[in-house]
């Protein structure tokens, strides 16, 4: 009898399966035996009292080691939508440290927190290339988009798949634009543009013509940089009905990256046009025709242009059409320049990138990856990650020696990327 009672008395007050006593500050106290705890944070997963299993899970995320990852693929198939919240955001804070402070899972404080403006349309978050997410974190999240318990969690699972650049969970992502909800439709049109899995395009065309013009200008980039010439004519389409100045500005950026010369006469009609977004795009659509005879025109839109942004399209466009020099007022040193400027090194950027794929402007940007300014360095370092080749190795690998320290680490940065795209 006594050793029944004794039985009785330690499933009653330990921290276990069926206890009812315990209480979030117990399970906060457990947690501090660090990753050891780990094997009792997970039994309180299935815990009935579901705040007791929500810091179970938020300490879970904290411990932050390997071995937080399989309870919190386990918690993702809770029934509490907060909790699975905070297992999928922990997942994702794992392999991109920061998550679960700036992304969906920091605004949670406790059940019930609106969360709307979490989805913005600044989420540029997303793992370097060469970080390897276990299959199963993908699959987990991938099952949230689409069972998810709220509209919250399905569109936080899109926006932590996106970050993860979870290939596998594309089919999810796709079935996620058939839904009714404008924030999953937009979280899963972001993700597909990070993964860059070309086969998405024809499958979202649909969106292309969204009543919601946030929706709408998401499917109208997804379509351009998955490179989906198909939607050309639906695009073009879009552009003329626009009565939005920022889908008109979206669709004409999208048509300039879907190189056409059916398109000439449009980007002719637009590049001395009084609104300077449309004017860059306009450019961006000449660039991308890579026709020489074009350079003169380029040229002198170039030297009448007072506004920086379309002045930055102007370089690109020219770059393109063969001006590749590196000297003081050349239109590539333009788009170097533009690194050091907090307003338009988010421009500059992307248009290196592409501009290296071609060795000739690849070979000119090693001279100032050595001698341009810190920004210049690291916006360099960030362009041949995405688009160097083996000769851009050893550069890189000099970077990583360099005095300043914040420039040492995008070189080695820089160059784990590149190692792991060869």
């Amino acid at each position: 009898m006594r050793v029944y009672v004794a039985a009785f008395a330690v499933v009653l007050f330990s921290p276990g399966l069926y206890s009812q006593d315990v209480r979030p500050k117990d399970v906060r106290d457990i947690a501090k035996d660090g990753a050891g705890a780990i094997p009792k944070l997970q039994e309180l997963l299935s815990n009935p009292d579901k705040e007791v299993r929500r810091e179970a899970v938020r300490q879970i995320v904290q411990i932050g080691t390997q071995k937080s990852l399989d309870p919190l693929i386990q918690a993702t198939r809770d029934s509490d939508p907060e909790a699975q919240i905070l297992a999928a955001n922990g997942l994702v804070n794992f392999y991109y440290p920061g998550y679960v402070q700036s992304g969906l899972g920091g605004s949670l404080k406790r059940a019930g927190t609106s969360i709307k403006g979490v989805f913005t349309d600044t989420n540029d978050q997303v793992v370097e290339s060469y970080v390897l997410v276990r299959p199963e974190v993908v699959q987990a999240l991938g099952r949230l988009i689409s069972g998810g318990g709220s509209i919250e969690v399905r569109a936080g699972a899109a926006r932590g798949v996106g970050v993860l650049r979870g290939a596998a969970a594309v089919q999810d992502l796709v079935e996620a634009t058939h839904a009714k909800d404008s924030d999953v439709i937009y979280e899963s049109l972001i993700a597909l543009q990070k993964i860059r899995d070309e086969s998405a395009g024809p499958r979202v065309e649909f969106r292309l013509h969204d009543l919601d013009s946030k929706v709408q200008i998401a499917a109208i980039a997804t379509v351009g940089l998955l490179l989906d010439k198909g939607a050309l004519p639906e695009l073009t389409d879009a552009f003329k009905r626009a009565r939005d100045v920022k889908v008109k500005r979206a669709a004409l950026t999208s048509i300039a990256m879907l190189p056409d010369p059916a398109s000439r006469p449009l980007y002719a009609q637009y590049l001395h046009d009084k609104d300077e977004n449309l004017r860059g795009a306009a450019a961006e659509g000449f660039a991308r025709l890579r026709d020489p005879n074009d350079l003169e025109m380029i040229e002198k839109a170039w030297q009448d242009e007072g506004k920086t942004s379309p002045r930055l399209s102007l370089a690109f466009a020219q770059v393109m059409l063969g001006r590749k020099d590196v000297s003081e007022f050349s239109p590539l040193q333009f788009l170097i320049n533009s690194l050091n400027s907090a307003a338009y090194n988010g421009d500059a950027l992307p248009f290196l990138v592409e501009l290296a794929r071609d060795e000739g402007v690849r070979k000119a940007l090693y001279g100032p990856l050595s001698t341009g300014t810190k920004d210049e360095k690291i916006g360099l370092a960030r362009v041949l990650a995405r688009s160097g080749d083996s000769e851009s190795l050893a550069p890189l690998q000099k970077l990583s020696g360099d005095s300043d320290a914040a420039v040492a680490q995008e070189g080695l940065r820089a160059l784990r990327t590149l190692q792991s795209r060869m």
